[in-house]
């Protein structure tokens, strides 16, 4: 069988399809993928075919929060419309042969993914790494950008069939504009189109429990991870965390940050503090040392899973993947949410007792150091203990046997 994931936006959104990938290929499959070609890299050293969707999206995530390349709302929906196209040009010659087409990301991205399955006569599915991604009768969706709710409505139901409207005006005329220059009829409720009425759910059920009933038969599959247990830490690294007491972890993944070396100060004097040792990791925002003290050192990529079992605490955006692997880790968190779901993953691992969520997306010394006296009380780290011995580890492999088992029964 041979499955093509597709996956547009940050690393967070790539990474959990090269869990699946590897479990899906255990079991036989073929897999490719097609992703933005910033991560390349990541995907050839996990052994992964990339077929490249249009350019990298990191200089435009960049200048959008530096103000060097603003994205304004009005322009939203001519741009969600070339997404759709970018995402077909890319996915139609790479569906060719496949069996299913596993799509996840923004929005008018998966689109024009279900768009070049369709037209090849090949399953979709949609997958999202959190619930409140999802129509439910239990939470709000997102509001869309230049389409505010109006206050007098506060019924969740309500709510989704407006977010429905409010798609349909953005992405919608977009999608079947080019839909109609492939052939294919017009789709007359883009959100539905896209997340099907049956998505998976890549999220771990203690960390981010579904609840029914809701509008969607969701298939939570337990979060996606690449536990990467052969991939050793770097030298320098695992001698620094032998040098002393286990450091504490700061670093923002793909999310750039607009005044990121006063990121970078406040979290490090933050955290000496302290009394203890810094790991900055460069990510996307480029946080660099601000000194060349033997207590700090930077790091760049590295795998998660071994070096989060290692430390005192985790600083970092709330990214699903990154709260999913602290978690699991055991190790307490301050999550300082930018963006998305990130402040519903700073909910949750405040609700869940495991760490702090910080107030806003601007950390200073001040509000850091008040969130790290909470997080690395001994209270934190055995709340945090506990709940890592319920956290799944087998989403991936869950979700690969579910997705061959149904395209099998599927196929004609």
């Amino acid at each position: 069988m041979r499955v093509l994931l597709v996956a547009y936006g940050s690393r967070g959104d790539v990474e959990p399809l090269v869990g699946l990938a590897m479990q899906l290929r255990a079991l036989g499959a073929e897999v490719r993928m097609c992703a933005p070609p910033d991560f390349a890299e990541l995907l050839d050293a996990a052994g992964l075919p990339l077929a490249p969707i249009g350019r990298p999206v990191r200089p435009v995530v960049q200048g959008a929060v530096t103000g060097t390349a603003p994205m304004p709302a009005e322009g939203l929906a001519q741009r969600a419309a070339a997404l759709v196209a970018t995402v077909y040009d890319a996915v139609a010659p790479a569906a060719e042969g496949c069996d299913v087409v596993v799509a996840t990301g923004l929005l008018p991205a998966a689109a024009g993914a279900r768009s070049a399955a369709e037209e090849r006569g090949i399953p979709y599915k949609f997958v999202a790494y959190f619930p409140a991604y999802l129509p439910s009768p239990h939470h709000p969706p997102f509001e869309r950008p230049g389409r505010p709710f109006p206050p007098e409505v506060t019924d969740n139901r309500a709510l989704w069939d407006l977010d429905i409207e409010s798609m349909n005006v953005l992405f919608g005329t977009g999608l079947n504009t080019h839909r109609a220059s492939i052939g294919l009829p017009p789709v007359d409720n883009f959100r539905d189109y896209v997340l099907t009425d049956q998505p998976l759910l890549a999220a771990d059920p203690t960390l981010s429990p579904w609840r029914e009933p809701a509008d969607l038969d969701v298939v939570q599959t337990g979060a996606w991870l690449r536990t990467e247990a052969d991939r050793p830490l770097p030298a320098d690294l695992e001698a620094f965390l032998d040098a002393d007491t286990p450091p504490v972890y700061v670093g923002f993944g793909s999310i750039p940050l607009r005044d990121a070396q006063d990121v970078a100060r406040a979290a490090i004097e933050a955290v000496r503090a302290q009394g203890r040792r810094v790991l900055l990791s460069s990510g996307w925002a480029d946080l660099d040392l601000t000194d060349d003290r033997g207590d700090c050192l930077a790091v760049g990529e590295v795998n998660h899973h071994a070096l989060f079992r290692r430390v005192a605490a985790v600083v970092h955006h709330g990214g699903a993947g990154t709260t999913t692997t602290a978690a699991r880790a055991g190790a307490p968190q301050v999550v300082v949410p930018q963006m998305a779901d990130q402040p519903y993953w700073a909910g949750r691992v405040a609700a869940l007792g495991i760490g702090v969520a910080h107030d806003g997306p601007t950390p200073t010394y001040a509000s850091l150091s008040a969130a790290l006296e909470v997080s690395l009380t001994p209270e934190t780290r055995d709340r945090a203990t506990a709940v890592a011995d319920v956290i799944r580890t087998d989403g991936a492999s869950v979700a690969a046997k579910l997705l061959l088992d149904t395209v099998g029964r599927e196929a004609p």
